[in-house]
């Protein structure tokens, strides 16, 4: 015996075979008037009733502040990029700055630049004619001193002086100090092949007396009472 199969109906065909209830009257208006004016046909979110609400607009918009700043910020900037490119061009080529171009360099203009090398050449040149003038006066003292003790004062090396009388009877007869104490408040006799012809004056002037003008006076008028004598 055979079983006899119902036909299966899809939700979608139940849907559309089902009668709808119509809502009219007073009824349909209390409803449209509890819904939402957007979930309306032909409206959308954020439509309004025109002839019951007003949109106002802020005459200082912050978004349009935001981006008005925001745009200045960025063509600032391209000029700023701008004037940089076009000073490290300049500075390559080793050519002078542009004068609109030096302001945003923070360099000084010409104009400054040729002030400062003036003051420059000024300061060297007035260096120069004080060295001048220190070497001869350098030179004036060293012959004005020669003449009244009768020595040449050199200067050997650090600290060591040496003394040249003028009646040595040879060139190389010499005689050399070296500073001991601060600022040459003391002097030391080093021994030279010349120093070894004065010892009694030594003995007697510098270990005994510990005066060094006086072994020189004495040793001045030795040499002089030598080529006198000759």
């Amino acid at each position: 015996m055979s079983r006899c199969r119902l036909p299966r109906f899809s939700p979608h065909l139940l849907g559309r075979m089902t009668p709808r209830p119509r809502v009219t009257g007073d009824l349909g208006v209390k409803l449209c008037a509890q819904i939402p004016a957007w979930t309306l046909p032909g409206r959308q979110q954020g439509d309004y009733d025109q002839s019951r609400a007003k949109v106002l607009h802020l005459s200082l918009n912050p978004a349009s502040a935001a981006r008005q700043r925001l745009h200045e910020d960025r063509q600032r900037l391209r000029e700023e990029c701008a004037r940089l490119r076009e000073l490290v061009h300049a500075l390559e080529a080793g050519g002078a700055v542009p004068p609109d171009l030096e302001a945003t360099a923070g360099l000084p203009s010409s104009r400054e630049v040729a002030e400062l090398k003036k003051q420059v050449e000024s300061a060297e040149l007035k260096n120069q004619r004080l060295k001048e003038v220190f070497q001869t006066k350098i030179q004036e003292f060293r012959k004005v001193c020669y003449t009244l003790t009768g020595y040449q004062v050199d200067i050997t090396t650090e600290n060591q002086y040496r003394l040249t009388s003028m009646y040595a009877e040879h060139k190389t007869d010499c005689l050399i100090f070296k500073a001991a104490g601060p600022s040459g408040t003391k002097m030391q006799l080093l021994e030279t092949e010349f120093s070894r012809t004065a010892q009694e004056l030594i003995e007697l002037y510098l270990l005994r007396q510990d005066s060094i003008p006086a072994f020189l006076s004495a040793l001045t008028l030795d040499l002089f009472s030598r080529q006198t004598v000759a």
